[in-house]
């Protein structure tokens, strides 16, 4: 099979469109404080300018895969970015907090379109190329990450030298162009016949809605209230429905039988557990910098540009090589212990610290831990699926990856809640309540070391796994 000569340079828009999902899910950190002011948004409730859009692309990713396998990847990809760009201008235009979560929601559910096609997308670009694919790859990982912390330093610039609604209108113009630039630089993928699960994706989604709701609600109503124990008792019958739909359906949005892959279980474990200690991280690390240590928007997005270079250095160049010679296994548990390593540090902080003592050091060696897991897990997840069945996994695991986050955020902010973070210009209390939550992301790294060293295998090398997905696909 003759290797597409548009490859490389549909790598670049496919990692530029993943760049600019997860990005979505960080650009508005700085922006927070002040849209918290404008919008009227409480201090519980601003976490859901987040968590509206992870909940929607996580709950969404399955039935975005499912999309992409049956309409075919590119197709879905470009609806995938309408739906952003409308999003997009929701969010922008936004006077009050419920419409800017709408906003955010329908950002998400485009986002949900977009990444499973993307990958199924590079698959079929680099089918064939196992000397390449592992390059692909790294390229196209890194730029998750990357994404995500590089965010944070761009919405620090909009905030500063614009206004907030500027970290949604960038996406607007990003979009027209990538819809431009999709049928001339991506590849036609023929989809396949098929019927769609629509009441598992209800299910699936408003169970998982539920859930971060009652999570993040809880430390107002408490743990044991009534509402907070009929709403996580509603989100599991309808995650229990979802499970029994799956085994019904004629045409079920994630067939059971997927989880009988190897490593597959095993490695979105991981990803749930590094969602939830990542994403935790970079969201009260920023509220520390501003908040505690008194940097201006621009200063605190600038403050994690050593984490964000750092890691995508790594990603790019050394993790492939690592996977090579160590396997996927080692570097995960290993990347895991090292990002609880990092968030031990940054439990450290003090009210008076400064950024050189209390952020570098931490986020330096949490990047590091980042960049020894995503890639890793990533290809242990899907490394071992059936080629009719790439979109399903890709969906799987940005789902898990997502959900881990929205869950991750919720609970950490109320554990930080819990211990004193909302009490705004109390240094002391502020600082206390984020080591609280760096403390307690810091056990779920670790958590997630000690599962993936007893339930991953060890694959030989990164071509063993690649290969194997080079072939299928």
């Amino acid at each position: 099979m003759n290797p597409d000569p548009r490859r490389w340079w549909a790598l670049v828009v496919l990692a530029a469109a993943q760049f600019m999902v997860i990005m979505d899910t960080s650009i508005i950190a700085v922006a927070l404080p002040e849209m918290q002011r404008e919008l009227g948004f409480t201090p519980s409730g601003l976490q859901w300018v987040f968590n509206a859009y992870a909940v929607a692309l996580g709950g969404l990713l399955l039935l975005g895969g499912r999309l992409s396998d049956i309409w075919g990847a590119r197709r879905v990809f470009a609806a995938g970015w309408a739906t952003l760009i409308a999003g997009s201008v929701i969010a922008a235009a936004a006077t009050g907090a419920g419409v800017e979560i709408i906003g955010r929601g329908v950002q998400g559910v485009g986002a949900a379109l977009i990444a499973p096609a993307a990958m199924t997308l590079l698959m079929v670009l680099f089918a064939g190329q196992p000397n390449e694919l592992p390059k692909a790859m790294a390229f196209y990982g890194a730029a998750a990450p990357a994404g995500g912390t590089a965010g944070v330093f761009l919405g620090g610039v909009i905030t500063e030298w614009l206004s907030w609604p500027w970290v949604f209108i960038i996406y607007i113009p990003i979009g027209v162009l990538t819809l431009a630039l999709t049928p001339r630089l991506l590849p036609t993928v023929p989809g396949r016949r098929g019927g769609l699960d629509v009441g598992g994706a209800i299910a699936v989604t408003g169970g998982l809605a539920l859930a971060v709701y009652a999570v993040v609600q809880a430390p107002e109503r408490g743990w044991a209230s009534t509402a907070t124990l009929l709403q996580l008792g509603a989100s599991a019958v309808l995650l229990i429905a979802f499970l029994l739909i799956q085994r019904s359906a004629r045409n079920p949005l994630m067939p059971l039988k997927v989880w009988r892959t190897p490593d597959l279980a095993a490695a979105n474990v991981a990803m749930v557990l590094l969602g939830a200690a990542w994403i935790p991280m970079w969201y009260f690390l920023n509220l520390y910098v501003q908040q505690v240590l008194g940097f201006d928007a621009f200063a605190s997005g600038a403050a994690l540009l050593p984490m964000t270079a750092l890691m995508t250095v790594l990603m790019t160049t050394v993790t492939g090589r690592l996977i090579g010679r160590f396997g996927t296994k080692r570097l995960i548990v290993t990347g895991l212990a090292v990002l609880a390593a990092g968030l031990g540090m940054l439990a450290t902080a003090t009210p008076d610290g400064n950024f050189a003592a209390d952020v570098l050091p931490g986020s330096l060696i949490a990047a590091i831990g980042m960049a020894l897991v995503f890639i890793p897990a990533t290809l242990s997840a899907i490394g071992g699926v059936a080629p009719e069945e790439g979109g399903l996994a890709s969906g799987i695991v940005n789902t898990t990856y997502q959900i881990g986050s929205a869950l991750g955020l919720a609970a950490m902010t109320a554990v930080a809640t819990s211990q004193g973070a909302d009490r705004l210009g109390d240094a002391v209390a502020l600082t206390e309540g984020y080591s609280a939550a760096f403390v307690g992301a810091a056990a779920v790294a670790l958590a997630g070391a000690v599962l993936a060293a007893a339930t991953l295998r060890n694959p030989r090398s990164a071509a063993e796994a690649t290969e194997k997905v080079a072939v299928e696909s």
